[in-house]
């Protein structure tokens, strides 16, 4: 490898610094990871632990990191040398294009068939599947013991699982405050709720308190979202500028499998919407929300299916018809 024009020899699990991007030669797969976009991805990609800790925790510092190929080589093997020019990270990071280009299409392709999987799943079939899963998040002590959540508003035309259940209970406790703050295993504590609203087709996205579902209106693309202000003209509480964290993300999506990854609909709305949130969760030491998808047996992909690139944020659990897969390990401690 040359770095200011030496030459360094480098062996398959060496370090080596550029500017201020961290490489890390590794013999599986290549991948950029940017400050907060690890998660799942390191699980999955990066087999030895210490490996993964390390590479955490040049992340959690706001270092980059750049896991090499090692097919770059003609041959390397855990116990060989090579050699690699580079000119400069701006030169690898068209290889990360390039990666992310084939990424983007596998991504389409996956869309398309998901797509047509969900219009060929029977009426019936759809509706017990949203019944099922209305009723483990209902009755779940990780939904009940909620105060404050973040839920997307279902819509038919997307085949989404319905939420319309568990909207109507979050409302139900703001509307009657039957629960108040005392909490046992078979009540439910009084809950906020925010709900998305697009801004642009730039990918940025608000949520926004609601106490009715009459606060919803239909957009363009007849998807309900909350209007800007309530019945006496006041601004909607966003969930950014909120005085408390948020418990519980419920979140919608194409696909999905059992190490956390998530394909989504392609605008990186919410992608774009949770990597703020985190970082805002983060600024004021807040316990990070459990991000937990919605998904039909279909959606459900096996490992290496769905393609992952840097942008991606994983989720910590799925819920099913089958019932709650959790996944991260804040999931295994707040959900079982």
């Amino acid at each position: 490898m040359r770095n200011g024009g030496t030459e360094i020899k480098c062996l398959v699990g060496d370090w080596i610094k550029a500017n201020d991007l961290y490489l890390f030669f590794h013999g599986q797969r290549n991948f950029l990871l940017q400050r907060g976009n690890f998660g799942g991805l390191l699980d999955t990609s990066l087999s030895c632990p210490g490996m993964r800790w390390e590479v955490r925790r040049l992340l959690q510092k706001g270092r980059s990191v750049m896991i090499l190929l090692s097919s770059l080589s003609p041959i390397v093997s855990s116990s060989s040398s090579t050699s690699i020019s580079i000119c400069s990270v701006a030169a690898m990071s068209n290889s990360v294009g390039v990666l992310h280009t084939a990424a983007a299409e596998q991504k389409r392709a996956l869309r398309s068939r998901i797509r047509r999987e969900l219009r060929s799943i029977p009426a019936d079939q759809r509706t017990h599947e949203d019944n099922e899963i209305q009723k483990l998040v209902l009755d779940s002590l990780w939904f009940k013991s909620s105060k404050r959540l973040c839920a997307y508003v279902s819509c038919e035309a997307l085949r989404e699982v319905d939420t319309t259940k568990i909207l109507s209970e979050c409302l139900s406790s703001i509307d009657h405050g039957a629960f108040g703050h005392h909490f046992d295993h078979h009540s439910q504590v009084k809950k906020k709720l925010h709900v998305p609203r697009v801004e642009d087709k730039n990918s940025n996205m608000r949520m926004l308190e609601i106490s009715t579902m009459a606060d919803l209106v239909a957009n363009s693309m007849k998807i309900l979202e909350p209007s800007l202000t309530d019945a006496n003209g006041n601004d909607r509480e966003d969930v950014m500028l909120a005085s408390e964290p948020v418990d519980i993300f419920l979140l919608p999506g194409l696909a999905f499998d059992r190490q956390g990854h998530r394909l989504g609909r392609g605008g990186g709305y919410y992608d774009v919407f949770l990597q703020k949130y985190q970082e805002l969760a983060k600024e004021r030491e807040w316990k990070q929300p459990l991000r937990v998808a919605l998904t039909y047996s279909a959606q459900i992909m096996e490992e290496n299916v769905i393609p992952v690139t840097p942008t991606d944020l994983p989720v910590d659990a799925l819920v099913s018809p089958s019932g709650v897969i959790p996944i991260s390990p804040a999931a295994f401690e707040r959900m079982m």
